[in-house]
């Protein structure tokens, strides 16, 4: 490798780069020995910018990678796994789904409008920089317990964010979930998804290549918005948090729009060897992944970089973090035509530098040398920790009989459809555009939203799952649950599960527990996604979500993409008619440890989560998808928070019919109707004792529970709710807590 033999010298007025300016940057000390060992001298402060950015937790995964590597990621379908911008598999007929998820979630907090609006912004550039056109976006939302002061006025901002952003660019904000719990009333989630597709033989990728080739930039000008935000987002929360406003960054959704078409249009043609996002940590972090992945160097002269504000250094505009921008390595001579297209769009277009033999990432402004730092050890050389772990202790079981009905079953179930984390979402989604596009089939308030790939008879189911309150009790049932149920929901709709993205987001990763957490969650993952033949293709660890010392519940939130391949072979979870048969797939114990009837009702968060069963998990779901897929079944459920109970009130409540069903038996009167026992679906079909029987060859357990019909949730035995009576429950909570009055039906 060629050494370079230029060297940045001290800039007048910048102060020392010392260990506590270091410390300041959130380097350790060993950490910065290890900069001053690569460079073989001290660091410039624009060479300190970078290295705190690109060592950063949110960048490097220094707490993190030893235990992402676990996870199964290939598989024949799997075109391109975890390490470029987003996952992409292969869905046939020359097509790919390209997606990912990644979280917003400290920016959130501070600012919630612009936190969740450029968290939308940035997962839908990751996924159009690989040459997809977005089709989808999901989001999985965790806020505070709704009676902190705090907790209406981030809901608001969040909603807000994400709809206005997601709405404006044009892209349909289709599925995702809400909870709430007092773990997180001091750092909210936000994670968002995006899914596209893309031609699979254009598929773009970000390693630069072509020594001379030019080096440009394209999209908003850069600001001094949101400078240092991947530090930011790799520290816990204190008193002082508000005062990190400024780290926030600004988004404008319509020049996002601009900016995707532009990409497109040159994707079309072959001007493009190289392209990646400028997302966290900005020009830095787009730069030095673009040249290390193509084993190269890069020279950035930033005084070519637009920029909207006067004065800026090489420090701030390497570190900015302003929104709608991209960086690009163009074919020689395809600069004009490159050119041409984003000016015709309305954006900025600069050639900014250009690939060199040296290795080095070199930054000059007005031929000043201000960083000169080898790629190769900046990467190769990034911290990485194998920090200690706590395992989680083995939760006790609940006590036989210690969760008893206070009162009747319909009682018990009115009072679960009204709370926080059952109710109704109609407030929020009613705020996102879901239609856009044309192509959207089912949106929200189902088990996955599908929608169609465009020009064809397919589609993609998609969905996000994760139950916070099992992974604290025991992060490894807690990991596998997350995937299962995600699987489930795929399942549910008909769709052939095919991967997986997810978003790590724990606490301090400094802490054994937490990291105990951390790898108990993996350890879950990985053997679901073995069993399932659901890898994982793409993803983000959001640590250090805790304020004060107090963590949130570990979430390892996953969002799971599917594939139907004829849209007739589909259903949702809306009762179609009166009279059909009401099916019960998989066994039922009545678990009642950690569920939210233990939680709502008797006020207690103790006991084990449900077992997962992975091979009755894959075993059920093969035997559904097959039923759904001949057309046996109706409508069909995946069973989970608040269980059997709260599953058929949705369905009844979707369809606008009642049921009558019995009670087993011997059945526990708590644990039959609101045990969260894993592995199970409702079905309704015209030809129960076909299902049956298949059943029983299949060896999947199935039992009929009750019949479609009526106005009300009757059970056999006595007591009845209506449904009318459920939905207006149901429906009025988050409207009447938001202070906008009962949500229509």
């Amino acid at each position: 490798m060629a050494i370079t033999d230029t060297h940045p010298a001290p800039t007048p007025g910048e102060p020392d780069v010392t260990p506590d300016l270091a410390a300041e940057h959130g380097l350790t000390a060993a950490e910065f020995d290890l900069t001053q060992e690569i460079l073989g001298r001290t660091p410039t402060l624009t060479e300190l910018g970078v290295f705190s950015v690109m060592w950063s937790e949110h960048c490097s995964y220094k707490s993190s990678k030893r235990w992402l590597k676990e996870l199964p990621t290939e598989a024949p379908w799997v075109i391109n796994g975890p390490g470029e911008n987003a996952g992409v598999i292969d869905i046939g007929d020359g097509l790919a789904a390209v997606f990912k998820m990644e979280s917003h979630n400290h920016p959130s907090f501070i600012e919630p409008y612009q936190g969740a609006a450029t968290g939308v912004g940035g997962i839908l550039r990751d996924v159009f920089t690989m040459g997809a056109r977005p089709i989808a976006n999901l989001n999985a939302l965790r806020f505070g317990d709704p009676a902190h002061p705090k907790t209406r006025h981030l809901i608001s901002g969040v909603v807000a964010g994400v709809g206005g952003y997601g709405n404006c660019i044009g892209v349909p904000t289709v599925g995702g979930e809400t909870e709430f719990h007092r773990s997180y009333n001091g750092n909210i989630l936000v994670n968002a998804m995006t899914v596209g597709v893309a031609d699979a033989d254009r598929i773009f990728y970000s390693a630069a290549a072509g020594i001379g080739n030019p080096v440009v930039y394209v999209g908003s000008k850069t600001g001094r918005d949101g400078i240092h935000g991947a530090t930011m987002a790799s520290a816990e929360f204190t008193e002082a948090s508000e005062e990190k406003r400024p780290t926030v960054q600004v988004g404008d959704p319509f020049t996002e729009k601009l900016l995707l078409e532009a990409c497109l249009e040159l994707m079309a043609t072959d001007a493009i060897i190289a392209i990646q996002d400028m997302g966290a940590a900005g020009l830095t972090s787009s730069s030095v992944e673009m040249a290390d992945k193509g084993g190269c160097g890069i020279t950035l002269d930033v005084d070519r970089v637009p920029q909207r504000e006067t004065g800026m250094s090489p420090y701030e505009i390497l570190l900015s973090e302003s929104q709608e921008r991209m960086l690009m390595v163009l074919r020689p001579g395809a600069e004009a035509q490159a050119e041409a297209i984003f000016t015709k769009w309305g954006l900025d277009f600069a050639v900014v530098g250009r690939v060199t033999e040296t290795g080095h990432l070199i930054v000059r402004q007005d031929g000043r040398v201000f960083a000169d730092i080898p790629v190769g050890p900046l990467v190769g050389r990034a911290p990485s920790y194998d920090r200690p772990i706590e395992p989680t202790p083995p939760p006790a079981p609940l006590a036989a009989g210690s969760a008893a009905l206070p009162a009747p079953a319909e009682d018990v179930l009115l009072r679960l459809m009204q709370s926080p984390d059952l109710a109704s979402r109609r407030w929020i989604w009613e705020q996102y555009d879901s239609s856009v596009g044309a192509d959207t089939v089912a949106g929200p308030g189902g088990d996955a939203a599908i929608v169609r790939v465009n020009g064809t008879a397919k589609a993609l189911a998609m969905a996000t799952n994760c139950t916070p309150r099992y992974c604290l009790a025991d992060p490894e049932t807690g990991g596998a649950q997350a995937v299962a149920e995600a699987w489930r929901n795929l399942t549910a709709v008909g769709a052939k599960p095919l991967a997986v993205t997810d978003n790590m987001n724990f606490g301090n990763p400094e802490r054994p527990r937490i990291m105990g957490q951390f790898a108990g969650a993996i350890r879950g993952m990985t053997a679901a996604c073995r069993a399932l033949d659901f890898p994982v293709v793409s993803g983000n660890v959001s640590l250090y979500n805790e304020t004060e010392g107090e963590a949130i519940q570990p979430t390892p939130t996953i969002g799971g993409v599917g594939l139907l391949d004829d849209l007739e072979h589909r259903t949702d979870l809306a009762f179609k008619d009166q009279g059909q048969a009401i099916l019960l797939v998989g066994e039922t114990a009545g678990w009642l440890g950690r569920s939210l009837y233990l939680r709502e009702i008797h006020g207690r968060e103790d006991g084990a989560p449900p077992p997962v069963d992975l091979p009755a998990e894959r075993r059920h779901g093969d035997f559904v998808r097959q039923l759904i897929t001949s057309g046996a079944v109706t409508a069909c459920h995946d069973l989970s928070g608040g269980g059997l109970y709260v599953a058929l009130a949705e369905m009844a409540m979707a369809g606008g019919i009642g049921a009558t069903f019995a009670v087993p038996d011997g059945a526990d009167p708590a644990g039959w109707p609101f045990g969260e026992d894993q592995g199970r679906y409702l079905l309704t079909t015209t030809d129960a004792d076909g299902v049956v029987a298949a059943a029983a060859a299949a060896g999947v357990p199935v039992a009929v529970i009750g019949q479609t019909g009526g106005a009300a949730l009757t059970r056999a035995s006595g007591g009845a709710i209506s449904v009318e009576v459920l939905r207006s429950a149901h429906e009025a909570w988050l409207p009447e807590y938001m202070g906008v009055g009962t949500s229509r039906a």
